[in-house]
């Protein structure tokens, strides 16, 4: 009688190597589906960067309608950001410290996604009287940035201001647009689809130009 071999167990082996990948594949799929970024309201943001007429709300914020003109004279609204994500900031064209340095990093970021076009750019000159449209131009050639696809803007001082407090939430000093007032910040702030914040970061730090790229990138998964 002849004694019948034993066979290795490959089919086994195979079996519990494909479980393994699709487990780990599940898990990592149900884990990234689950996270998403927060959406910031007045109520939940540092109150010294909230205006008070605002301060209370829990739900709801979204970016309130603007009129701007970009760096080719043409007229911006929240039309030009509709169903898109995009990144904003609060510059001008004068600025030696931190602007500069925002602008190299905004530059990073439309180049990271110059072939989305779900995402776009937009600056806010806090000292629109020096920030012409000629002015702007220059700047824009300047610093590498593609008319369409970011949008540096300049407009009516009051507008912006609000803008900055009440709508962008991205500045820690009070005032009322006027004269002598005047805002300075390095605030980047992320902007979903829906016109609600999803995030603020540091524009002048380049560990925080890595975070917003990934995290535009989560808020094309929703």
């Amino acid at each position: 009688m002849k004694q019948q071999r034993v066979k290795k167990p490959y089919a086994l082996l195979k079996f519990l190597l494909v479980f393994t990948v699709l487990g780990i594949l599940a898990i990592y799929f149900l884990t990234n589906k689950e996270r998403k970024l927060p959406v910031f309201n007045p109520y939940d943001v540092n109150p010294r960067l909230v205006d008070n007429s605002i301060k209370h709300v829990k739900n709801g914020h979204k970016i309130a309608d603007f009129t701007l003109l970009d760096q080719e004279g043409k007229t911006i609204t929240q039309k030009e950001y509709k169903n898109k994500i995009y990144v904003a900031d609060f510059f001008f064209t004068r600025c030696t410290t931190i602007c500069p340095i925002m602008s190299t990093n905004m530059k990073i970021l439309q180049d990271a996604f110059i072939e989305d076009a779900d995402v776009q750019f937009l600056s806010m000159s806090v000292t629109p009287k020096m920030d012409s449209v000629p002015t702007l131009k220059k700047y824009a050639d300047k610093k590498g940035a593609i008319a369409k696809k970011w949008h540096i803007t300049t407009g009516d001082k009051k507008h912006i201001y609000a803008l900055a407090r009440k709508s962008y939430m991205a500045v820690l000093d009070e005032g009322d647009g006027g004269e002598q007032d005047f805002i300075h910040t390095e605030q980047f702030v992320l902007i979903d689809k829906k016109k609600q914040i999803r995030g603020f970061y540091d524009g002048t730090n380049s560990e925080d130009i890595k975070q917003i790229i990934k995290d535009i990138n989560l808020l094309k998964l929703e």
